[in-house]
């Protein structure tokens, strides 16, 4: 395969650009530096982000093809975009490429008698759930980020969320995509159809590829029908050893609808952020829902709570108040903004099986004290996935150098106890040099092949690409 970094966009002439503006449409072409620096990082911002050549902005398919085959006949990287939203680099800019920003195409469409939304990558995932809502229709995949994220960026990571315990997560509700391949082709795969099995399961292939292997378009998805309104616990316990021992049990005998997690550094920054009343004492925190219909609800509730007292849970709070479960569940959706500004930030994503979740979130915490570096964890913890957070002083190469030894040997920790280095947020640029220690040299070897069967040029998010 080419390494299109060692000389991305050599040699392009105002000749070449002008091409682009023809070839895709003067309106849909940022060429102004300044214009385009909002279009350089995700929001981690994972350092390398490169000056694109242009960003092209396209409304239609047929425009991103264009910008796709003006970008392979001169061997220019690509970067593809969504809402900018990702936490692993993975939309970063490549000096002198292109960056196709995908947020102009939004367009959403319901059918309620296939239970489907046919949705454009630009569309935010919130979006989809309000225009399923009004069909009685539901769309579950909820990434923190929901409000602000796009469908096309779910797509390119497989995003998961609050509900996937339970749910699943987005590839488990996608029916069908059309992609523009790297050379500029569009293909169309699957459809409306509920069951389909002609040829090989290609849809899963591009689902979570981070846009290395083509660039989504359209998509397909299944909806379900709205669930029942949930009853929220709220369980507080002396260690968050305790806490995540409590969620094993749990997964032993019930199927909550979300189980969320936060240790005590997390809880005490947020509510620094919020000024909630949140117990900064307990060493952690779960929020369950369940949503089962009638009666079953409330039995699998009590039943939570029986599980959370046998583990040592020294508070419980139930509600079947909407308002109150719906608050707390703010409180954990706000961490991520709550430790903005506290530092630069290096952002976790590894996940384990249920069972060894204890000995994870143990595990992080030594590394946290052996490498002086402040890391709240909070988590899915419902399905062994936890996202913590790597807090450092910038400015001091010491501190950044700790954090990023201590990034390194969390993703180490996870791969030794089963589990992998990456849940929902994709593997981006921040952790494609860990890939292998998780996949091992056959699996690597095997995806570089669908790689370059797919994009012989490499031309697609190279800086993603193993």
């Amino acid at each position: 395969m080419t390494d299109v970094t060692d000389k991305p966009g050599a040699g392009l002439t105002e000749a070449d650009l002008a091409a682009l503006v023809d070839e895709v449409g003067a309106a849909e072409v940022v060429l102004d530096p300044s214009a385009m620096e909002a279009y350089r990082w995700d929001w981690s911002r994972f350092p390398g982000a490169g000056m694109p050549c242009a960003v092209v902005r396209p409304r239609d398919a047929g425009q991103v093809q264009a910008a796709v085959r003006w970008a392979a006949r001169r061997g220019i990287p690509i970067v593809p975009r969504g809402a900018g939203t990702g936490l692993a680099g993975g939309s970063n800019a490549v000096e002198g490429g292109l960056t196709i920003s995908l947020d102009r195409m939004a367009g959403i469409e319901i059918d309620p008698a296939t239970r489907t939304a046919v949705v454009e990558p630009g569309a935010l995932n919130a979006a989809v759930k309000q225009a399923a809502r009004e069909h009685g229709l539901w769309y579950p995949p909820d990434p923190s980020s929901y409000e602000i994220c796009s469908i096309g960026g779910n797509i390119a990571t497989n995003a998961g969320g609050l509900c996937c315990v339970k749910y699943g997560v987005t590839t488990d509700y996608v029916l069908g995509l059309d992609v523009v391949l790297a050379d500029g082709r569009l293909i169309t795969l699957g459809g409306r159809r509920i069951k389909d099995v002609a040829g090989l399961s290609l849809i899963k292939l591009f689902v979570g590829s981070e846009g290395t292997l083509g660039i989504v378009t359209k998509v397909t998805l299944r909806l379900v029908p709205s669930p029942p309104p949930a009853a929220t616990l709220v369980a507080t316990f002396p260690t968050a050893r305790a806490a995540a021992e409590a969620v094993v049990a749990m997964g032993r005998q019930l199927r909550p609808s979300l189980v969320e997690f936060m240790d005590q550094r997390a809880v005490n920054i947020t509510e620094d952020h919020l000024r909630m009343g949140l117990d900064r004492s307990a060493g952690g925190l779960l929020v369950v829902q369940c949503d089962s219909p009638g009666a079953a609800r409330t039995e699998e509730i009590e039943a939570v709570e029986a599980i959370c007292v046998s583990a040592g849970a020294t508070e419980v709070f139930a509600t079947d108040d909407h308002d109150e479960g719906e608050a707390f569940l703010g409180a954990r959706r706000a961490f991520f903004p709550a430790c903005e500004g506290r530092g630069a930030l290096l952002v976790e994503d590894v996940g384990v099986p249920i069972p060894a979740l204890p000995d994870l979130i143990d595990g992080i915490a030594e590394i946290a004290r052996r490498h002086d570096t402040d890391i709240p964890v909070v988590a899915h913890a419902g399905d062994g996935n936890t996202h913590p957070n790597l807090i450092y002083d910038a400015t001091d190469p010491a501190a950044r150098e700790r954090a990023e030894r201590a990034f390194s040997e969390i993703m180490e920790l996870a791969i030794g106890l089963g589990g992998t280095i990456t849940g929902e947020h994709g593997v981006g640029r921040a952790k494609v040099g860990s890939l292998a220690a998780q996949l091992g040299p056959d699996v690597m070897e095997l995806t570089r092949t669908i790689k370059d069967a797919l994009d012989p040029q490499g031309i697609l998010n190279p800086s993603c690409a193993i």
